[in-house]
């Protein structure tokens, strides 16, 4: 049969698309087959020590014992029903916080830390970047770890590049030139796309004194401002901090408090599910969706802290504590699962003790939905296998498929238990691919 439309015409016009079809697909690579952290532990930098990550552990495995020493306590405590689910919540929690209680943890030297003299900074920015080497010969450190610096606004630009190269060069000698597993650096408050430019400048300088190779160091923003949603302009300048940082933006971070104070919600309003944050995070998935970076949402600010401290409490004071810190716990929780509910896979947690209820609430999250996705995945393999090559939904066994290897990632899964409600093989689920999997079956 005999087309109306001319090959030569045909392969004319696709020469001019196939440059933006590449650009665009160079752009929106799709999500990274790394693992994503669920967490970042943020900690002045001043309390950095080589063990700071199992003694976090340590620490929430302590607040655990005082406040909720069995399962029924704890889903009590986070408005759980106390069945076989929060049995198996609770055991998953403890199993994690003695073997990896941290994913992410990073020296904060910026509101942890706060305005010191110069030569206090500099001592600091050494001695920490000491601690980090010692922590890597001892396998101290988590999966993920790096330092967030002071912004690179007018005030305090040299301030954080001179604590970042004291920093890296420290760190670098004492280590022999090397990294730590995972490192990242952290720039807060960034406002235009300049500074990114400017950062990645800067690493551009540094790598080859430091003997590194080039693209080694990378960084993540955080989203703090409004400015940073909507510029000057009356548009979103995020695009243009993906495209400043030339290759080395991992990931963006939402600070709920200093946004929400930026747009003039006042402090007893301030909070994570204020709906001026959802627009905030929302305006991120978009600006980032497709590009690989992945989204952090921010911290819960009530801490799980008891009023009273010593050892000789009255029955009254210790009621008052298990009050508190369960008031914060379920605080705490129900945050982290609405950043889970609107796609946001990881957050910032700022004491030891909300280690529980994160990964209480990211457990929680993966396990109530794993029947209901593991049928749905079951389902579109099915229609797979009979339509072959016409099967036309492959983004959403993508995002089902995703579903599952977060899940196994975090700890909320293991293999296994994934394969045997999905059908999935261990091949499927290594090749972190649904095109894959639909192509060998």
């Amino acid at each position: 049969m005999n087309g109306s439309l001319d090959s030569v015409d045909l392969d004319a016009a696709a020469a001019r698309l196939r440059p933006a079809n590449l650009e665009f697909a160079a752009r929106y690579p799709g999500e990274t087959s790394a693992r994503q952290p669920v967490h970042t532990v943020y900690a002045g930098a001043q309390f950095f020590r080589h063990d700071s990550a199992v003694e976090h552990g340590q620490l929430a495995l302590r607040a655990l014992e005082d406040y909720a020493p069995t399962a029924a306590e704890f889903a009590g405590a986070l408005g759980l029903p106390a069945d076989d689910l929060a049995e198996a919540l609770y055991a998953r929690v403890v199993d994690k916080l003695t073997r990896e209680p941290v994913e992410d943890f990073r020296l904060d030297f910026e509101d942890g830390y706060g305005s010191r003299p110069d030569a206090e900074e500099d001592e600091t920015a050494v001695t920490t970047a000491r601690e980090m080497a010692r922590g890597m010969d001892a396998g101290m450190l988590p999966a993920y770890v790096g330092l967030r610096l002071k912004p690179l606004n007018e005030e305090l630009r040299g301030r954080a590049i001179r604590t970042l190269d004291l920093f890296m060069t420290t760190l670098l000698q004492a280590s022999g030139g090397r990294l730590p597993a995972g490192f990242v650096l952290t720039v807060p408050k960034v406002t235009i796309p300049e500074q990114a430019a400017f950062f990645s400048d800067v690493l551009d300088l540094l790598e080859p004194r430091l003997g590194l190779a080039e693209g080694a160091l990378k960084f993540e923003l955080m989203v703090e401002v409004p400015q940073a949603v909507i510029g000057a302009d009356g548009r979103s300048p995020l695009p243009g901090f993906l495209a400043a940082a030339r290759g080395r933006l991992t990931g963006a971070h939402f600070g709920t408090y200093d946004y929400t104070s930026g747009v003039g919600i006042t402090a007893a309003y301030q909070g994570m599910r204020h709906k001026a944050c959802d627009f905030a995070r929302h305006a991120m998935q978009v600006a980032f969706a497709g590009t690989g970076i992945w989204l952090s949402d921010g911290s819960t600010a009530v801490l799980p802290v008891p009023p009273h401290e010593g050892g000789a409490l009255t029955p009254g004071q210790a009621r008052e504590n298990r009050d508190a810190v369960h008031r914060a716990w379920r605080m705490h929780f129900e945050d982290v699962q609405h950043s889970l509910v609107h796609g946001f896979y990881q957050g910032w947690d700022l004491h030891p003790a909300q280690l529980p209820t994160r990964y209480a609430a990211v457990f929680a999250f993966f396990l109530a939905g794993r029947d209901a996705a593991a049928a749905r995945l079951r389902g579109f393999l099915a229609k797979a296998a009979q339509a072959g090559d016409s099967f036309d939904d492959p983004h959403a066994g993508q995002g089902l498929l995703n579903y599952f290897l977060r899940g196994i990632a975090c700890g909320a899964f293991d293999e296994a238990e994934v394969r045997e409600h999905t059908g999935l093989s261990a091949d499927d689920l290594a090749s972190r691919s649904f095109h894959h999997i639909i192509g060998h079956r």
